[in-house]
């Protein structure tokens, strides 16, 4: 199989089309769009768990774990509450590698006031690289979930942050020396200020606040971008939702740092991971663009969801039409890191 996540088409025959135990208290369908699962446990509130997988050499990457599932949570609607970590590390690791990853994932689930709930390490000889995994948990008010497919047809996609950051800021983790050959120290100061980008936490939590004149939700549905990037993130929307969509490829935000650094390594952004980055579909684009610009985000209105199913992503004059998603670009660059060690030894 291809590097990076299983195609939709293997996971929907292989894996989904096994699973037919059902419970009444589980409030989510199994799909290949859904990121997260909802119990009824009380008569007023519901619980909802989401979890992520990150791996790599840099002491960051539980950080972008923890994002990710705690932001998917938000998307849902829910209140993250907590988070339980599991690390495993590669056995030539030292303490201290470990003891410098629990402080950066306590800054930021401190910043987010979200509890780290267990935490667990092993070494293990099957790994040759950390791998965490972060299992987040939050409460959503019943009738207050929300799933991709509430977004209804002839609404607005906005976009809150830019692609490929997330994407971006661990490849320089992880090649910061190589990158200080090609880019100038201006510039990779430039980089390492991409995580700005990332910090949408807050201006969630206050968007699922807000209403229309006339009393409704102002966001209908939300997904943050992962695997594969806006390009699979847009595909699966428009398709847990059944609708379909017309954007503007220009209105897409990305940052110039992130446009270097892809056109060194020859990935495309657009199908990068991007945790911090969530699509939002909207009643209102302009009242939610100024909402999120007010909470300090970054936020463009891409275009609207249509009743009929054509994906289209027009340029200009340019009119193409939406792929099914294809493998994540960083997975992609880590597998020719690989083979490039390979090839060395």
């Amino acid at each position: 199989m291809k590097v990076g996540n299983v195609s939709q088409t293997v996971l929907k025959r292989s894996v989904l089309k096994q699973l037919h135990t059902k419970r009444k208290e589980i409030l989510t369908d199994l799909s290949v769009e859904e990121m997260c699962t909802a119990v009824q446990i009380r008569d007023t509130e519901d619980v909802v768990f989401a979890s992520a997988v990150v791996s790599g050499n840099s002491k960051n990457i539980g950080v972008y774990a923890i994002m990710r599932a705690v932001l998917d949570l938000e998307t849902r609607g829910a209140s993250a509450i907590g988070v339980s970590v599991q690390v495993i590390l590669p056995t030539y690791a030292y303490e201290s590698r470990l003891k410098e990853m629990f402080r950066c994932m306590e800054e930021r689930c401190a910043s987010w006031g979200i509890a780290i709930t267990c935490a667990k390490a092993e070494t293990s000889p099957a790994v040759s690289q950390s791998v965490v995994s972060v299992t987040a948990a939050g409460s959503v008010e019943k009738g207050q979930l929300r799933t991709l497919a509430q977004a209804e047809p002839n609404q607005e996609i906005v976009l809150c942050g830019s692609i490929a950051a997330e994407g971006v800021l661990r490849i320089f983790d992880e090649k910061r020396e190589e990158l200080s050959k090609r880019f100038v120290p201006a510039f990779m100061g430039q980089i390492q200020g991409i995580e700005s980008e990332l910090e949408v936490f807050h201006a969630l939590r206050s968007v699922k606040q807000e209403n229309t004149p006339k009393g409704e939700p102002l966001v209908t549905a939300m997904q943050q971008i992962g695997s594969g990037g806006i390009l699979a993130s847009l595909w699966e929307l428009t398709e847990a939702a059944n609708v379909g969509m017309q954007i503007e490829m220009s209105r897409i935000s990305i940052r110039q740092e992130c446009v270097e650094v892809c056109e060194y390594y020859h990935l495309n952004p657009y199908q990068m991971t991007s945790a911090g980055t969530v699509l939002m579909v909207t009643r209102d684009g302009n009242a939610l663009v100024r909402c999120l610009e007010e909470s300090g985000a970054r936020a463009s209105v891409l275009g609207v969801t249509t009743a009929d199913h054509a994906k289209v992503i027009t340029s200009g004059d340019e009119v193409r039409y939406l792929d099914r998603p294809a493998p994540d670009e960083l997975m992609r660059w880590w597998e020719e890191q690989a083979q490039k060690e390979v090839r060395s030894e």
